[in-house]
């Protein structure tokens, strides 16, 4: 079978190979999504030699001053080819043989052919190579049968699958990766191999486990990846705290809901409407504390009072053990879990001008994807309730974009400040301030007064007033 490579950086690969006297392959994922017609800006060639030597030979043919960049340790180079509005990264490796120690999953790497190098890929839909010499040019080579994998939609290994995995676990993770992104089924004996071999996961780094969790959550059903790692027994060691909400406990006749496959419902539906990672990630953890805050009440049934506030707390811990960013993208998922449950409250509720000009002042520009969260969070069975909840939902928008637009309580900073009250009697910082500034701040948010600084002047004084405080002469 001939492959149609019809972008130059094909046919200036296959010439500087050519002249180099070497073969020179395509290989690995642009292949495959080649026959998937998905798009792909990452190229990369193997060749029967040196790889950095052709990435030089190509570069060079290229013109444009292309700077190549080597990683000497690991035999790769790299440069950036454009074509036209393309921008594609163009990685070179010579073709080689791994052989690896049971307590890492770093190889020892030696010289090989094509044959060798297509035995080290991890799947039969990544191991088909396209020659790219001009003796040669198009032809596939596909010796695991990967055309036919991805025709069934098969995610399998191209040697045993039990030496595959125990090798390079992370390999594990990318078959549930690949299974997500493609909607592919694992061949049975490849994922009991996953499930035999789950614990070597362990001696991969956080950052790797992370890497295909983000590519799992940004999938288009990301709900499949976490069924998938929880069946193939991977998810308890890499997110415990996730496995625990699996399960279902009863006191007489009654139970709760499976808190682990409604996350995974919430999840798919925020990412029906959003592609955001942090917030996909928000809904993969916005009940994330439940476990933690389950009891049972011989009235109220069960219970999970609390579980926003517990699972907020737990973020950061759970971002630190898979390497994510402590920064703003972790405050930010914080935020939202800890708020989750009040736009539902408020949508069972009357909504009052009142709380709704405080879940804006606490959300602030995030109360978008807040409310995207909690409408995704009602998977309740009965669609009355659901359409019920949605509809005051929308009231609840409504008032939202009324009252920013009268109050402007988004991002709200008291137009009253510590330093004014400070000035005008004369203080230091104390808690006199602090109370001084909630009754203004709290006043505002309940439509007291209105959110301008006369108004709020006139607060200051009376509140300084009943705590004894005495403005400066001319203040």
């Amino acid at each position: 079978m001939d492959v149609q490579l019809t972008n130059p950086i094909y046919k200036i690969v296959g010439q500087a190979a050519d002249e180099l006297g070497v073969r020179a392959f395509a290989v690995g994922g642009v292949v495959r999504d080649y026959f998937l017609q998905r798009h792909c800006t990452d190229i990369d060639f193997v060749c029967v030699g040196n790889g950095i030597e052709l990435a030089k030979a190509a570069a060079r043919l290229v013109g444009h001053n292309t700077e190549v960049h080597v990683f000497k340790n690991f035999g790769t180079a790299s440069f950036h080819y454009r074509n036209g509005d393309e921008n594609l990264q163009i990685e070179f490796v010579g073709a080689r043989r791994e052989s690896y120690h049971f307590e890492s999953r770093k190889p020892v790497v030696t010289d090989g052919t094509l044959e060798d190098d297509q035995n080290r890929r991890d799947f039969t839909i990544n191991a088909m190579a396209v020659s790219v010499n001009a003796d040669s040019f198009g032809m596939l080579v596909d010796p695991f049968g990967g055309i036919q994998d991805l025709d069934k939609g098969i995610i399998k290994t191209p040697l045993e699958p039990g030496i595959t995995f125990s090798d390079d676990p992370l390999r594990m993770m990318r078959a549930i990766r690949f299974a997500t992104q493609l909607g592919f089924n694992i061949e049975p004996e490849t994922f009991a191999a996953i499930r035999q071999y789950a614990d070597r996961i362990k001696i991969v780094s956080a950052e790797r486990i992370t890497t295909e969790l983000n590519k799992i959550l940004l999938s288009p059903v990301p709900s499949i990846g976490f069924r998938l790692l929880m069946d193939a027994r991977l998810l308890p060691i890499i997110m415990p705290d996730l496995a625990k909400m699996k399960g279902v406990d009863t006191v007489g006749q009654r139970g709760h809901k499976d808190n682990f496959f409604h996350t995974l419902k919430v999840l798919d539906n925020v990412a029906e409407n959003s592609d955001d990672l942090w917030l996909r990630w928000t809904a993969l953890l916005h009940d994330i504390g439940k476990p933690a805050c389950k009891r049972y009440d011989e009235k109220l049934g069960w219970t999970f009072h609390g579980h926003e506030a517990k699972g907020s707390h737990m973020v950061k811990r759970i971002f630190t053990s898979l390497k994510l960013p402590l920064d703003a993208k972790m405050k930010y998922v914080e935020k939202l879990v800890m708020l989750h449950m009040r736009p539902i409250v408020l949508s069972e509720d009357i909504v009052t001008d009142s709380a709704v000009r405080r879940l804006l002042f606490e959300a602030g520009d995030d109360i978008e994807d807040l409310m995207t969260l909690c409408e995704a969070d009602i998977t309740s069975r009965n669609e009355q309730k659901v359409k019920r909840h949605l509809a005051n939902f929308q009231l609840v928008r409504q008032k939202l974009k009324e009252l920013e637009e009268k109050d402007h309580i988004r991002n709200f900073q008291p137009p009253i400040s510590g330093e004014d009250i400070m000035k005008t009697f004369n203080l230091t910082p104390c808690r006199e301030i602090g109370i001084i500034k909630d009754a203004i701040k709290d006043a505002i948010l309940d439509g007291v007064i209105p959110n301008e600084r006369e108004s709020a002047w006139k607060m200051m004084m009376e509140e300084a007033q009943k705590l004894g405080l005495t403005p400066v002469e001319g203040c």
